[in-house]
């Protein structure tokens, strides 16, 4: 069985070494994994440190845009790319520890379900310095909870896992962070359920390079309602 991790990047020249670094020592048993850097036209040295780690590990598969298009066109790259039983997405900072796909994957493997969230609002929240995000969080998952009938506490999480079978047939359209709720959304209208589980999270500051904003909350909102009614 194989892993497939999918990671945008646009400029994380300073964090994708290390977050790379630790999935490669991710002990997942008989699992193997192979990584897929996505950089969406980075403008510092992204590229560059991605050769590099290319070099050193073989199962890192790498792909450029040759325009800045969004996290969501990283992200569908990636998707239209990955060999894997089993997909999942990782940011390349550190806000997401990987040594939890191991909880995860678990519950695939089992086959107690197909896709698997990893929720930082679940049980003892910690990791968010940025209140507008926490509450903003909340309030879309809310939204999602209601638009849906389904029990979900964060629709916008990073670390969502899934089969084969669920990513191949979503048919993603979007190129920005709108492509979290449309994930989401495409995943309730399947049939699919959705089992979360408690996670690390440990955000980092807009100085650090974090880069979703209000607005991208109000898109996810209209997306939200959108993905509802149409495909």
């Amino acid at each position: 069985m194989k892993l497939s991790i999918i990671i945008p990047v646009y400029n994380e020249e300073k964090t994708l070494p290390k977050i790379v670094e630790k999935l490669e020592k991710l002990d997942l048993g008989d699992i193997s994994k192979e990584i897929l850097i996505v950089n969406d036209a980075s403008t510092d040295s992204s590229a560059e440190a991605m050769k590099i780690l290319g070099k050193k590990y073989r199962n890192i598969i790498i792909f450029n845009h040759e325009k800045n298009q969004g996290k969501g066109a990283a992200i569908r790259t990636g998707f239209s790319n990955f060999t894997g039983d089993i997909a999942v997405i990782q940011d390349g900072d550190l806000e997401y520890n990987p040594e939890d796909f191991k909880r995860m994957i678990k519950l695939i493997i089992e086959k107690k379900t197909k896709v698997v969230y990893g929720s930082r609002l679940l049980g003892r929240v910690t990791g968010f310095n940025i209140a507008s995000h926490y509450y903003g969080n909340l309030f879309l998952s809310f939204i999602t909870q209601i638009l849906y009938n389904a029990k979900i506490t964060d629709m916008e999480t990073c670390y969502k896992m899934m089969s084969r079978e669920v990513a191949k047939n979503l048919k993603l359209k979007s190129n920005g962070f709108n492509i979290e709720p449309e994930i989401t959304a495409k995943i309730i209208k399947r049939g699919y359920k959705i089992i979360e589980i408690p996670i690390n999270y440990n955000c980092r500051t807009f100085e650090e390079g974090k880069k979703i904003t209000w607005r991208d909350g109000i898109v996810a909102v209209y997306c939200l309602f959108k993905y509802r009614f149409f495909n």
